[in-house]
């Protein structure tokens, strides 16, 4: 990974924003090397430069990009297919660059992924665009984060409680004070729990009582 790749749910600094990792994506050649000379001119680095939709997904894995660009060109719908690739092949947000303002095809977009879109690209209007969706990329990436820890926590609560008989509230004092015994991070220990309890057989079944 680069060292200026922007780190997941951290907050974004200006020299990060200053030196990003940039895929862009267009369907005619001569607008791509222009988007390229563009964004080189702000001081990012172009990872990658696609026209086929298989290609840009293909390139988005591979160089996982800070950020994407995709030009709308006559085709809108081979536009939004480079956006819901991309989006599919890896978390980075995606701009999309638009000649003129297009509704229909701002709400599809969004559908398929889009963080923001621009209009008559510039230098100083694509840099804003590119500034504020990162930073709101930044805090969405943090809540999702955050649910999904949540997720995984309440995940091995339901396992201890199943396993011990016990309820949630002992379940969590459980993994709380093994997280402190250890020094480990509580969502740690609940990750350790979730996957034992998938990679394990279930127990066997309790016997029967006594008189029964």
């Amino acid at each position: 990974m680069s060292a200026w790749t922007v780190e997941k749910g951290q907050p974004i600094t200006e020299h990060e924003i200053a030196h990003l990792r940039v895929l862009i994506a267009d369907e005619r050649q001569d607008r791509l090397e222009l988007l390229a000379h563009l964004v080189a001119g702000l001081g990012h680095e172009v990872i990658a430069s696609e026209i086929e939709i298989r290609k840009a997904g293909a390139a988005t894995a591979k160089e996982r990009p800070d950020i994407a660009l995709v030009a709308l060109g006559p085709s809108s719908e081979h536009a939004l297919e480079l956006i819901g690739e991309i989006v599919h092949e890896a978390a980075c947000p995606v701009i999309a660059l638009l000649s003129e303002k297009d509704p229909a095809y701002v709400r599809e977009a969004a559908k398929r992924g889009v963080f923001a879109y621009i209009v008559d690209t510039d230098s100083e209007e694509l840099q804003g665009a590119i500034e504020i969706t990162l930073q709101r990329f930044s805090e969405f990436d943090s809540l999702q984060g955050a649910f999904s820890r949540r997720a995984v926590i309440e995940q091995a609560k339901g396992i201890l409680m199943e396993r011990h008989k016990i309820d949630k509230d002992l379940a969590f004092e459980m993994v709380r004070s093994h997280s402190q015994h250890t020094g480990r991070k509580v969502i740690d220990i609940a990750d350790a729990i979730v996957e034992s309890y998938l990679l394990l057989p279930p127990p066997p079944p309790r016997p029967p009582a006594l008189g029964t």
